[in-house]
């Protein structure tokens, strides 16, 4: 476990290094970004993180700002400062100017699209699980956020979890209180912008999208799908929203399989950029040349 200073805050971060006999130095790192309130870096680091080490790449988890070991301050949750939190913590970490490929899943989806059109110099992947993508989303959990909200002001859940000895529960829950009671996380939300398909048209980096059969967010994905010029979708028969702890095997194949494609065209790509640049040079000092 360690604690990053960044954009002003102390991240909880962990980071996994690619296994040696696997370790390709030429591959992006893979940063993950999980979801809201109740979610932390732990939601990945069985399914995806240890096997994406294990294939070859640099895993770096973090818990967003105010979640999970995150220090927790009473404003800043609009995605602009998340993608801020972001991109600073990797400088910090020293990977401010590697490429990496971002998974996201659920609101963390939302927040790897925004870093991706942020800064598409930086971002040459991306891989979204159940990403919700609406405004009719956003209403529908702001909703819920601040039902939650009041059924968990001054509620005596908390310690009686911790007399019941369930501190996981006791402590998600005392996290998720302070979110939505004493931060503007909501509001912050209820004031954030949604995409458009102009917004997917910008996207260059390769693009996987993987929802659950009977998740309401299919329909949003398969608009980002169709607009992205590298996006595709892949729907996993019989689940619903949560396909990050639902499911192992194909998700884990799926997500595998998109990192190599992506290291292998990201790879072409800066190799054709360098020879493009090479010959740009050659040419102008040929013209130089009397």
């Amino acid at each position: 476990m360690a604690f990053v200073l960044a954009n002003s805050l102390r991240f909880h971060v962990q980071r996994l290094p690619a296994t040696a006999e696997a370790a390709r130095p030429d591959r992006p790192a893979v940063v993950f970004l999980h979801g809201l309130a109740v979610d932390n870096l732990s939601s990945f680091y069985c399914p995806l993180a240890v096997p994406v080490a294990r294939a070859g790449h640099e895993a770096v988890l973090y818990d967003l700002r105010g979640h999970g070991r995150t220090e927790r301050p009473a404003t800043g949750y609009d995605s602009r400062t998340a993608v801020r939190d972001l991109f600073a913590l990797l400088g910090a970490l020293g990977l401010g100017d590697r490429p990496v490929h971002l998974v996201g899943n659920s609101y963390g989806g939302t927040l790897a699209l925004h870093a991706a059109l942020a800064r598409p110099d930086l971002v040459t992947g991306l891989t979204l699980l159940e990403p919700p993508l609406s405004g009719a989303w956003v209403e529908n959990m702001v909703d819920t956020l601040s039902a939650a909200a009041l059924s968990l002001e001054d509620s005596p859940v908390p310690a009686e979890l911790r007399t019941l000895r369930l501190r996981k529960a006791a402590n998600l829950t005392a996290i998720a209180d302070d979110l939505l009671n004493r931060t503007t996380l909501i509001d912050d939300m209820a004031a954030g912008r949604t995409f458009t398909p102009a917004d997917y048209v910008r996207l260059r980096c390769p693009l996987l999208i993987v929802c659950g059969e009977h998740s309401e967010l299919v329909a949003g994905a398969r608009e980002l799908a169709l607009h992205a010029p590298h996006g595709v979708l892949r729907i996993l028969p019989g689940l619903g929203h949560d396909v990050l702890k639902e499911t192992s095997g194909a998700l884990r194949e799926a997500v595998l399989a998109h990192l190599d494609t992506s290291a292998g065209l990201t790879a072409a790509a800066t190799a054709t950029a360098t020879a493009t640049a090479r010959e740009t040079r050659a040419a102008r000092v040929g013209a130089l040349v009397p």
